[in-house]
């Protein structure tokens, strides 16, 4: 009988907060609480955001079971950590608190502020001098490669042809195969780009940490297979762990560099502005210790 009385209240007041929720805002209305621990009070208004539209009267009666539950142990072990925790821990945490909800408010401020007003703009040559200025802080610790590829069925009929174009690749051979690519289960014929060694076996799975060595050569020809397809491949360069990055495959990283360095700057200038601002108003002073 209790429970089946707790439930029509539950229920009574999820429809009293679902019909509330427009006015809870009102100047002129007052707080209308849930409930009370010692002198602290939950209110309706804490509650009403939270329940969606989704959910159904049971839902929300059980949902505001639970959060009251929740709010009120949560409650009663604060007050009773502030009267069994040491003095001086009570003191720490309260700077701790204090010191989050400043950082907290100033992050966001500084976020804000960074994001209207950063340039984030970068030419080519301002990309290009900072590689040139920094390049020996620019060591790989991945092999890179620069290759052409193919998958191939292992019932295709003319593998001996797409062999001897991938090794000449003349204009016409390229031409050849990229008229018959919609053949080939994988492809990549730009061998301009530098590709990690890490990106080249998760495209070729036969090819593995132990066999690499074996494929990934400077000018070598692979043929390698597994029990669905054929790869066919031409390394054109290589190079190798603790060599420098090109710059065609580190700009992105030097980009987002610059990108850094200039929000740590403009970070700097404006907390030294708002000092020498609040100290010509005179909002801010520093006492000599006079001791």
């Amino acid at each position: 009988m209790l429970l089946l009385q707790k439930n029509r209240f539950l229920l009574a007041l999820v429809l009293g907060l679902l019909v509330s929720c427009n006015s809870l805002f009102k100047e002129d209305s007052e707080k209308e609480p849930l409930a009370r621990v010692g002198d602290v009070y939950l209110y309706k208004e804490d509650v009403a955001s939270l329940i969606t539209e989704d959910m159904t009267e049971q839902d929300s009666a059980l949902f505001i079971s639970n959060y009251i539950n929740d709010w009120a142990s949560k409650q009663l072990m604060l007050s009773k950590s502030k009267v069994n925790l040491p003095e001086e821990k009570l003191v720490e945490f309260d700077r701790l608190v204090d010191d989050y909800r400043t950082d907290l408010y100033t992050r966001a401020y500084l976020e804000a502020l960074v994001f209207k007003a950063q340039d984030t703009s970068i030419t080519t040559e301002q990309l290009r001098a900072y590689y040139e200025q920094e390049k020996e802080n620019f060591k790989l610790n991945e092999k890179l490669i620069q290759l052409r590829f193919v998958g191939l069925p292992k019932q295709f009929l003319d593998k001996d042809e797409v062999t001897r174009r991938m090794k000449e690749w003349t204009d016409a051979d390229k031409r050849y195969l990229d008229s018959i690519a919609v053949q080939f289960k994988k492809l990549h014929f730009n061998d301009s780009i530098w590709v990690s060694s890490s990106r080249v076996l998760e495209e070729i799975p036969p090819m593995t940490f132990l066999n690499e060595e074996d494929y990934l050569k400077k000018s070598q020809f692979f043929e390698i297979e597994d029990s669905l397809e054929v790869y066919l491949g031409k390394v054109t360069n290589v190079l190798e762990v603790n060599d420098t990055a090109p710059f065609e495959y580190i700009w992105p990283e030097i980009k987002q560099l610059i990108l850094n360095r200039r929000r740590l700057d403009y970070v700097r200038k404006l907390k030294t502005d708002v000092i020498d601002e609040a100290i010509k108003k005179n909002e801010f002073e520093v006492y000599e210790d006079k001791e």
